[in-house]
């Protein structure tokens, strides 16, 4: 059974997340109903940020990210997107911090339905204390640091944090 989680969330924590339903792949069209919903929470949980206008997007170039419908929504929305370099996990906070965390609380349990495991997964998400998240965007900030200096280079077998 396979179950897609999209969350967004800076250095205090989770804004939004949902589950992607069964048989639903993440489009442009479904996309862009999420990126509804974050603006939603953005609103409401981050509300100075939204006030300020001072809330970017960083999302990675999936195509359904990258589409000229989701473009055109943020663009639209005056949504400040940071860009994300090609073939750059290690530069993508879900790629080398969330899933990473979620996968090891995860590893070795199992599951019946689909319910357990949203269940589950929500649980292990939200126990991520804040300060591993302020911790993330440290090394976030290490790691862009260290992809300037190289001059966008590949590097490999070093210890990015």
């Amino acid at each position: 059974m396979k179950v897609t989680l999209v969350v967004f969330f800076d250095w205090q924590g989770v804004i939004h997340y949902e589950f992607v339903p069964r048989g639903q792949t993440v489009n442009k069209e479904f996309y862009v109903a999420v990126l509804k919903h974050l603006r939603v929470a953005v609103r409401r949980d981050r509300p100075q940020l939204w006030m300020n206008q001072n809330w970017v997007l960083h999302h990675n170039n999936a195509p359904a990210h990258s589409s000229f419908l989701v473009c055109n929504f943020l663009a639209k929305n005056e949504t400040t997107v940071v860009p994300q370099p090609p073939y750059s996990p290690d530069l993508s906070p879900v790629d080398f911090f969330l899933f990473p965390n979620l996968k090891s609380s995860l590893k070795g349990r199992r599951f019946d339905t689909f319910d357990e495991i949203q269940k589950n997964s929500t649980k292990e998400l939200f126990a991520i204390p804040k300060e591993a998240f302020h911790k993330a965007f440290q090394s976030l900030q290490k790691r862009w640091e260290r992809c300037v200096a190289s001059e966008g280079n590949y590097f490999e077998g070093e210890k990015l944090e």
